[in-house]
């Protein structure tokens, strides 16, 4: 038979007490929020005992009533389904951990299949063979070793759909860990505390699901544009990651302060993927529309924006424009090209275009004392 790994699927208990942690090098596994794995004591015969601390490379090892080896080292075939009825797993009596990161969680050698275990005699080859001449075939006879050759492709088959079988479960397990992405991490709250700077794998899933009902309210660079230019919106989704993936790329992006590029990089995607890049700061920025009133009060503060998107843009998504009657006026800053936007007069300070100062009538525009001022962001 060959060779098969357990298949881990990582979820999460909300209620356990347990604080077992797998004693095998390289292995992060706990007990805790983890209702998947299964964790088991070392056996009491010593010579069994002594070929599992050999088998997980512990040198020195002392074995206390808590050290655990969790179930991923071993084969499915070590392990009696079901469980008992209190939900505990059990190994078969002899079972012995074989699989671990550094042979990539598969046994090195996998068995030969039928085909290759089976002798078979050394025949002439059709150029030195002749052909028969003359011979009757008695379709009453039974040939006896038809019966012998269908069992062995049938083995053959078997042999081969559990080799297939294999290799698809194998490229699946290095598929996920060559991903750089939330599914990665989620059975080491080391790594989500690293990356996040969430405390557990918990609390990170606790506070998405919070804020993922809002996620399908974000505006994105993609639909301003469309809504600014008239355009049909692309049905297609517009972006590469999954939602959760963004929200892990963002806390990555807080977390340890990566470049664009390197972003790009782990999450194999386009630089220009992430949107809150801005062009104009030359780094990842947020935009946000402030009014303020000519004694200084604030009156209007709008949403954050994508630091890609336009002032134009984030004047219209804000809704202040709603608000805004024929009979006011506002002051903006300089750049901030809104006159085809809004319903009221608007003063803008003037540019010096290489003169030493501003004119009277400009200084005097600069200081207009009843207008509301939207200063950028």
């Amino acid at each position: 038979m060959s060779s098969k790994r357990l298949k881990v699927s990582f979820q999460r208990r909300e209620d356990s007490t347990t604080s077992h942690h797998c004693c095998v090098p390289q292995c992060t596994a706990s007990a805790k929020f983890n209702s998947v794995l299964s964790f088991h004591t070392f056996p009491k015969e010593k010579e069994l005992e002594k070929t599992w601390v050999a088998k997980i490379r512990r040198d020195n090892f002392i074995i206390t009533n808590h050290t655990r080896v969790c179930s991923r080292h071993f084969q499915s075939t070590d392990l009696i389904e079901p469980p008992t009825p209190a939900g505990r797993r059990r190994l078969k009596h002899g079972a012995v951990p074989v699989l671990f990161q550094w042979n990539n969680y598969t046994l090195s050698a996998p068995r030969p299949g039928v085909w290759q275990r089976t002798e078979r005699p050394k025949t002439e080859t059709s150029q030195n063979k002749a052909p028969p001449m003359d011979v009757d075939h008695n379709y009453c006879c039974t040939n006896v070793t038809e019966p012998a050759a269908l069992a062995l492709c049938l083995d053959h088959n078997e042999d081969l759909r559990a080799e297939v079988a294999r290799l698809q479960k194998q490229v699946e397990e290095m598929s996920i860990s060559n991903k750089f992405g939330l599914e990665r991490f989620a059975a080491s709250d080391d790594d989500i505390r690293f990356y996040t700077r969430f405390a557990t794998h918990a609390h990170l899933m606790a506070f998405w699901r919070q804020i993922e009902p809002a996620t399908h309210k974000m505006v994105r660079v993609t639909r301003a544009r469309t809504a600014s230019t008239n355009e049909v919106p692309h049905t297609a989704n517009a972006t590469s990651l999954e939602p959760i993936d963004e929200f892990f790329l963002f806390m990555t992006y807080l977390s340890l302060g990566l470049m664009q590029k390197d972003l790009a990089h782990r999450f194999n995607i386009h630089q220009s993927t992430s949107e809150v890049f801005s062009s104009y700061k030359s780094h990842c920025t947020f935009k946000g529309l402030v009014g303020m009133a000519p004694h200084g009060a604030i009156t209007f503060v709008s949403a954050l924006y994508a630091g890609s998107i336009s002032d134009k843009e984030i004047l219209k998504q804000s809704g202040i424009v709603s608000l805004l009657k024929p009979t006011m006026a506002i002051m903006v800053d300089k750049g901030f090209l809104v006159e085809d936007c809004v319903p009221c007069k608007i003063y803008m300070p003037a540019f010096l275009s290489k003169r030493a100062q501003l004119s009277a009538p400009e200084v005097i525009c600069c200081t207009w004392p009843n207008v509301a001022y939207l200063p950028k962001s």
